[in-house]
């Protein structure tokens, strides 16, 4: 989920000089039941564990069951704003429901707004001798109140993800729903998962880490890089965006070349040595923010993401408080996730604050633009760390033909679509058609570009 945001948000390039061939299919956005099938089907194994401890008949497990059912609607709705609709009433049945029904995707959204409200219920009501949630906690340790945040928070996403459509019962609705968040309390410190990675063994290291870099240290105790790492390089765009900008971040999600400004490759150029392109003989590889340690906690959720989310919310009148003070508390928030330091994170918020499209406070700025903002905002935040988030979030904002969003994020070179666009969901994988071909919509590569989730209709 995180490349194939990150390489559609043209985040990532390849790294053309040591490589042939890479990604050929998102650089052609060539989409087929076979793209990025891996989200589907392993979203829905993984999940699968939360049903059965929702469902165990067990008592004196409220907070367990409330803290699954916060997991579950997480991933559930990646599910329907990556595929619009999918299994979910009969999902998880085992050979009780070999083959579940599909269920409409906005009814989901609406379900699991009531499960993030359960789960809410469940842990203030939950019964004494209730069993204290404790070390097997891996992301809160335990922390009820947190968990209570981290719901409020999920549900403010699901509403905004909402908020672009017009009708007369979603207005209603979303009223309905926001005003039960007036007094809420929203993340506020990144949500983290760490099980107790290690530099052990392969198995027992941050799982993106395994990806990246051999398990064992060089002779002077440098990482030893995968082909995983050597491939992924930034993209000319996103060295634009962030170079133009002086963004003390890029040293941190990029390594630079030289010097403080990162180098990027052009979406599906070909190096300028051997294959007749433009490509820069040095491009930046993955930064030191991304790619860290062994141990490093894996995240769920930025603190950064939520102030945004509670920007944007307050920026259209849904939530009252302060949109500006939101805004530049996500970015000190993010400078703090990636180490960067008071004085460079008060001069970036002074800098950006004045320039229209990338700050919310600057002169003349439409409430359009300033929208614009926070979307900007949230890509660099989450570059790196959570693609899928941030290209849904694009195609979100796509829905009113938002030009600045259009315009800024080019497509890759040679690339070939039905629309001229990026694709604004996945296709159903290759294991539905096998194993629920009587359930699974009948669906074409055009339908990935015509069609979306709900919340684009």
């Amino acid at each position: 989920m995180n490349e194939y945001g990150n390489v559609f948000m043209n985040n990532w390039g390849a790294n053309v000089n040591s490589f042939t061939g890479g990604y050929a299919e998102e650089f052609g956005i060539t989409l087929s039941n076979n793209f990025y099938d891996d989200i589907w089907d392993g979203v829905y194994r993984s999940t699968g564990t939360f049903t059965k401890i929702i469902n165990h008949p067990a008592s004196g497990y409220d907070n367990h069951k409330a803290i699954a059912k916060i997991c579950k609607t997480f991933y559930f709705q990646y599910l329907v704003d990556l595929y619009g609709d999918i299994p979910y009433s009969e999902a998880h049945q085992g050979v009780n429901i070999v083959t579940p029904k599909y269920d409409d995707d906005k009814a989901i959204y609406r379900d699991l707004v009531v499960q993030l409200e359960s789960a809410i219920d469940m842990i203030d009501n939950a019964p004494a001798g209730t069993n204290v949630v404790g070390a097997e906690d891996v992301i809160l340790g335990g922390d009820m109140m947190a968990w209570k945040k981290f719901a409020n928070t999920l549900k403010l996403r699901i509403l905004l993800r909402q908020s672009e459509l017009t009708d007369a019962e979603t207005t209603t609705y979303l009223a309905g729903e926001f005003a039960e968040l007036a007094s809420a309390s929203f993340v506020d410190q990144d949500v983290t998962i760490n099980p107790g990675y290690s530099s052990g063994s392969d198995t027992r290291q941050n799982p993106w880490m395994n990806l990246m870099v051999e398990l064992a240290k060089d002779a002077n105790g440098n990482f030893v890089e995968r082909n995983t790492f050597r491939f992924r390089r930034a993209s000319a765009y996103i060295a634009g965006q962030l170079n133009s900008t002086s963004d003390p971040r890029r040293s941190k999600i990029f390594k630079p070349v030289s010097g403080a400004d990162i180098t990027g490759v052009i979406q599906g150029d070909q190096s300028a040595l051997n294959g007749g392109g433009t490509a820069p003989a040095a491009i930046s590889s993955l930064g030191p923010g991304l790619v860290k340690d062994n141990a490093q906690d894996g995240y769920m959720m930025l603190a950064a993401e939520s102030f945004l989310l509670q920007a944007e919310a307050v920026h259209k009148g849904y939530l009252t408080g302060n949109a500006q003070a939101l805004f530049d508390q996500a970015i000190a928030a993010s400078m703090a996730m990636f180490e960067i330091g008071a004085t460079p994170t008060v001069d970036y918020i002074a800098n950006i604050n004045g320039i229209v499209g990338k700050g919310y406070g600057a002169v003349g700025a439409t409430p359009a633009q300033q929208l614009e903002a926070i979307f900007y905002q949230k890509s660099i935040a989450l570059n790196g760390i959570n693609g899928a988030e941030i290209f849904i979030e694009y195609t979100r904002a796509r829905k009113n033909g938002n030009p600045l969003i259009d315009e800024n994020i080019p497509m890759p070179l040679n690339s070939v679509t039905p629309t001229g666009n990026k694709p604004r969901r996945l296709m159903y994988p290759i294991s539905e058609y096998a194993s629920n071909s009587a359930n699974v919509p009948v669906q074409t590569i055009q339908d990935a570009y015509n069609t979306a989730p709900f919340w684009f209709e």
